[in-house]
């Protein structure tokens, strides 16, 4: 087979690198001379050197997709299964993770309970499994549960709540960190109540907690409003209890006193019975949009 004509050749590919241009495609542009290179030597034929550009390009779209919906979902400390130490919570179901990281629990608009002291790791994989949602093209929101609430009180302060509560309801999976750690509001309980009555049986939720579910009263301030919460939150649920010494003080564990390594593990109780509708004004405001 007779050659191209160089000037024809080289004017085919200026118009390759004008259509490249044209459609936005930066990394296939990026990649062309050396492909080329490569189809002059022998080393690739031009059915490997199209797919090899294409994969390029699709490779650098879907990184950047990754990092804008990182960004999206508040998650600016980037975390992986990969990188946790399984190793260090040996009480801890390492396929019990891995298959979570499957993401059908989305699927099934479950909710993730991650439960154990301080330090274990329960945000680690929190996050991780918020990452996976993310790469695999799911839309995630997180945040803890003061930022959250301090978010609600303010939207019902606008009188926006409603439509605050309809864009948390957007994401397919809401990731609320540290429930426990911090005292809630007066009032906090219902307008988390009125968000989680709005994603209830409809997206997931991945919570993470230092408190076992029988003080979630004394953590809202309100026993009534923390039975309406977790008559919801426990009905389609997964919990994952995580036992043992902080994951974060492990290299520092002989710096650590006796009885705070030894602390006693949070053991959650059996779910509650549903009881029909929630307390109060908590009953009037549930729209999902």
């Amino acid at each position: 087979m007779s050659r191209a004509h160089p000037s024809a050749a080289a004017t085919t590919i200026d118009s390759i690198r004008h259509s490249l241009v044209g459609l936005r495609m930066p990394r296939a542009l990026e990649v062309l001379d050396a492909t080329l290179r490569r189809i002059e030597q022998g080393e690739i034929d031009g059915i490997g050197a199209l797919d090899e550009i294409l994969v390029e390009e699709l490779t650098l779209r879907e990184s950047r997709r990754v990092k804008t919906a990182l960004v999206m979902a508040r998650l600016t400390a980037i975390k992986t299964l990969q990188g946790f130490d399984f190793g260090f919570q040996p009480s801890l179901d390492r396929e019990r993770i891995l298959a979570l990281a499957e993401l059908k629990f989305i699927d099934r608009a479950e909710v993730v309970h991650l439960l154990g002291p301080p330090g274990t790791g329960k945000s680690h994989l929190a996050t991780a499994l918020a990452v996976e949602a993310v790469k695999a093209g799911r839309s995630v929101a997180f945040t803890t549960l003061a930022d959250l609430i301090a978010s609600l009180a303010k939207a019902e302060r606008d009188g926006s709540l409603r439509e605050r509560i309809r864009y948390l309801c957007r994401a397919s999976l809401l990731v609320v960190d540290e429930i426990g750690y911090l005292p809630v509001v007066p009032g906090g309980g219902n307008l988390f109540f009125q968000l989680v009555n709005a994603r209830y049986e409809k997206s997931a939720m991945i919570l993470t907690s230092n408190r076992g579910f029988a003080e979630w009263g004394e953590v809202f301030g309100d026993p009534v409003v923390a039975t309406a919460l977790l008559d919801r939150l426990l009905h389609h649920a997964v919990v994952v209890q995580i036992e043992g010494a902080s994951y974060r003080l492990r290299q520092h564990a002989s710096l650590v006193p006796e009885h705070v390594r030894s602390k006693a593990l949070i053991t959650p109780p059996p779910a509650p019975k549903r009881r029909g509708r929630p307390p109060g004004k908590a009953a009037s405001d549930h729209t999902n949009g």
